[in-house]
């Protein structure tokens, strides 16, 4: 168990195989008195959904929702859709939401429940192993916009998350792998152990039979810098490593044509190897990336690669305020950096040759 800290509001995150056996008894040591809405994707709730549901019946009211899995719900239709079904069940501030599923159902659904009344309570029950190490903490909530992943969203904290290792166990390989690219960057960026840890298992499947003690160390990471910076503004852009091209190019292909972590993987080779082309970045440590990302099988190059289309991607994302953009480099493996740099510059990272 872990335990976020932040000077507003405090919750834990349980890290427990089975725990979605007892989801009633941890919801009943959060919440009394609450009608709750879960919602839910149609990849998850048929697995899980009703196993859950029935737990909680025996002392909340419950209803749910399901909208299509995918990124292409993680948008203001359905945000509509799901104000609309929360009055229609007339969901009051006291009330609550859980978010189970992966983490468009964890952003949606948070986003959803941070700005229906202007707040009401929600955890986060994450399904996916990018939702358990990265997104289903440190509070922020979002859909997508036309021009940019992510564009719209609030900070808003969860009242807990419930981690079930075992629900790794129907993900595809390929889902898997995305989260282990943000894990890699955990490693990257702060925890030399870590990395250690991950070169000496033996591949995916070695991973996800410890995957207790790596979504912890990965956890540790993210949980220390958002009590340090909880609204992005200081070292919390640390996480944002490979993010600022990973995000451009998921817009570039089309939400959903490569997934989130694979981008990042390629976003995070793509800024290391030109930092150590420009010396800002020690030699060498591209390759020690490289070898890393390619050992777990994800992906370090995407074609076909625009540089334009990419730039243009990056000038409306929000991370970039005014004329400059700060950026994420590697020092050595384990300490990274946030350089600032003027915004025409971003172009000197997106060079050909990825």
């Amino acid at each position: 168990m872990l335990e976020v800290v932040l000077p507003e509001k405090s919750y834990e995150i349980i890290i427990e195989r089975n725990a979605l056996d007892h989801v009633s008894e941890w919801i009943e040591g959060i919440w009394k008195n609450k009608k709750i809405a879960i919602i839910s994707d149609t990849n998850v709730f048929p697995i899980y959904g009703e196993k859950i549901c029935q737990q909680l019946r025996a002392s909340y009211e419950v209803v749910h929702y399901v909208v299509s899995a995918g990124e292409s719900s993680k948008s203001f239709d359905m945000a509509a859709h799901l104000y609309a079904f929360l009055a229609e069940e007339q969901f009051t501030r006291s009330d609550a939401v859980i978010a189970l599923g992966g983490g468009v159902i964890g952003d949606l659904a948070s986003f959803v429940a941070s700005t229906y009344m202007r707040g009401i309570s929600f955890v986060q029950i994450p399904t996916s192993l990018l939702a358990q190490v990265d997104s289903s903490i440190g509070g922020k909530t979002a859909i997508n916009a036309p021009m940019a992943k992510n564009m719209i969203g609030t900070f808003a904290q969860p009242d807990g998350v419930l981690i079930d290792p075992e629900t790794l166990m129907t993900l595809s390989e390929r889902r898997i792998q995305e989260g282990i690219a943000e894990i890699i960057k955990c490693g990257a960026i702060s925890d030399e152990t870590l990395w250690q840890d991950l070169a000496k298992l033996t591949g995916v499947a070695d991973l996800l039979a410890n995957s207790e003690k790596i979504i912890e160390k990965a956890l540790r990471v993210k949980k220390q810098v958002v009590e340090e910076d909880q609204f992005d503004n200081g070292n919390r852009l640390l996480l944002n490593f490979g993010h600022t091209i990973g995000h451009a190019i998921e817009n570039t292909a089309g939400y959903g044509q490569i997934s989130h972590g694979e981008a990042v993987a390629i976003g995070m080779v793509q800024i290391t190897k030109q930092a150590e082309k420009m010396g800002k970045s020690p030699v060498g440590i591209t390759a020690q990336l490289i070898q890393m990302i390619e050992k777990y099988q994800l992906p370090i190059k995407y074609q076909p690669w625009e540089e334009q289309s990419l730039y243009d991607a990056i000038t409306h994302d929000k991370k970039a305020r005014g004329k400059t953009l700060k950026i994420i480099l590697l020092d050595k493996i384990g300490q990274a950096r946030i350089q600032e740099i003027p915004l025409e510059s971003v172009k000197d990272y997106l060079k050909e040759g990825n």
